[in-house]
């Protein structure tokens, strides 16, 4: 059995008064190889597949890593969390704030979805948080620049639930067009209203798609293979799939659209971007659809549209404001038009569920994980959206007594020349760096170390003023 990885103290620096326990190696002063990570290796400089001689490095007793997984997590994420050992703690619901503050006291990794809201001042009270895992697409529910600033690592899932927010759409879309969500309605309640009027077939129907990035060019795919025109307008200039056709504003789109579906991002440029002026620019009897984010849409307006009649039907999977958990919560105590909003004919309103689908919520599962366990063990960035993304091959078995050294620091001139003047005493076999924003990250491979060399090397990094986080592992 591979014994574990050797112990460097936390030094004192200019560290925070609460050490950060998994900011350096622990464990015992036994020297060894590491043990073998069973996730899915990165890949190498030529695309391939790791070497089945590749080294895994391990910053500590996978034992003492803690992961708090909130939000019920899929079990294939939980599943290779576990497997490298670490202690999981996975709950189906978001928390409070003053209890996720107390979990979050002394966990190295948290994986949330929508709901949970990790501001700052949540993420000063989580000193030994190293990274945090988005089981979704967005990181709006994250304070990323506050995490960079503190040396947390943030991923996310960018594309793995996409197909199945398009079906959702495409599923509303007939669903909208023929009425089918009143007409379920009332024969559940026994009445039978057999009509035709203001029903259509969605073929020949001119979709309009307001974003056309990964849902929005899946869903244009499948809308044209249904006999719709797709128009899109996004901010960026994209190419087209198939024979959708790109407008030049918004407006335009808003015009000739008899169905409007929205694929947005949450920024201040997108809050409120459908309100009672762009109501007014829609066809008479248009729809619109929702898939992205609750505050895009005025929703008090849209109530009035509806109720006047312009639009023939909506519907919406977000809300600016959603519950922590399930149950008999949308109401007016959440939203003070909810009540409104439930009267309304021919709307679908469903509970944020454009990506849950055993589908997407296994793949993001893994994505997620895989991103969350190479960063731990492996230092990779690769992917993440809050810092700079660095990697280094890796090392293989035949490169023993190596370390890699991680320097999270700010970027600020004269750094690189302190750091380089502490490795230059090392045989660095390999070296990157890269900054975003106020932030630089450096991941240097050092080979022929021992014990105290290794402390040594450590505490020069963690006394230096740049520091926002050190770490060391092999």
């Amino acid at each position: 059995m591979p014994t574990a990885a050797r112990d460097i103290p936390q030094g004192n620096g200019h560290s925070d008064s609460l050490a950060r326990t998994v900011s350096n190696s622990f464990g015992t002063l036994d020297l060894s190889t590491s043990p073998t990570a069973t996730f899915h290796s990165p890949q190498s400089s030529y695309g391939g597949h790791q070497k089945p001689s590749t080294k895994q490095l391990k910053p500590f007793q996978t034992q003492d890593v803690k992961v708090l997984l909130l939000e019920n997590v899929n079990k294939t994420g939980q599943d290779i969390l576990r497997k490298q050992g670490y202690q999981v703690e996975a709950l189906k619901s978001s928390l409070p704030d003053d209890q996720l503050i107390e979990k979050m006291r002394d966990v190295h990794v948290i994986g949330i979805r929508s709901k949970t809201q990790l501001r700052a001042n949540i993420l000063k009270h989580a000193k030994n948080l190293i990274v945090i895992g988005c089981f979704c697409i967005g990181t709006n529910q994250v304070d990323l620049q506050y995490a960079a600033e503190n040396g947390i690592c943030v991923f996310n899932s960018p594309f793995s639930n996409s197909r199945s927010v398009a079906e959702l759409m495409i599923g509303e879309i007939i669903t909208l067009a023929r009425q089918l969500g009143d007409r379920n309605n009332e024969l559940h309640n026994g009445v039978w209203n057999k009509v035709s009027a203001g029903c259509w077939e969605v073929r020949g129907k001119t979709l309009g798609i307001v974003g056309y990035g990964h849902v929005g060019s899946q869903l244009s795919v499948m809308a044209e293979a249904m006999g719709m025109k797709v128009i899109f307008y996004d901010v960026v200039n994209l190419m087209s799939m198939g024979v959708a056709s790109p407008v030049h504003t918004l407006e335009e789109l808003l015009r000739q659209a008899d169905f409007v579906t929205l694929h947005v991002p949450e920024i201040p440029e997108t809050m409120n971007m459908i309100s009672t002026t762009q109501f007014d620019q829609m066809k008479q009897g248009a729809y619109l659809l929702n898939a992205s984010r609750g505050s895009v849409v005025d929703i008090p307006a849209l109530i009035k549209a509806m109720q006047a009649g312009k639009l023939a039907g909506a519907a919406l999977d977000v809300y600016p404001n959603e519950p922590g958990g399930n149950g008999e919560h949308f109401t007016n105590n959440l939203n003070d038009f909810t009540e409104d909003l439930r009267k309304l004919k021919n709307i679908l309103l469903t509970p944020h569920i454009g990506g849950s689908t055993e589908e997407a919520q296994s793949a993001i599962g893994a994505e997620v994980a895989d991103s969350l366990v190479k960063y731990v063990n492996l230092g990779t960035t690769s992917g993440a959206v809050n810092m700079p993304e660095v990697t280094l091959r890796s090392l293989t078995m035949d490169e023993p007594n190596h370390v890699r050294v991680i320097y999270i620091h700010k970027n600020v001139p004269g750094v690189l020349r302190r750091v380089n003047e502490i490795l230059g005493d090392h045989n660095v076999d390999k070296q990157m760096t890269d900054s975003r924003g106020d932030v630089a990250y450096l991941m240097a491979d050092i080979s022929s170390v021992n014990v105290s060399e290794i402390k040594d090397l450590y505490q020069s990094l963690e006394d230096l003023g740049s520091r926002i986080r050190t770490r060391v592992l092999y």
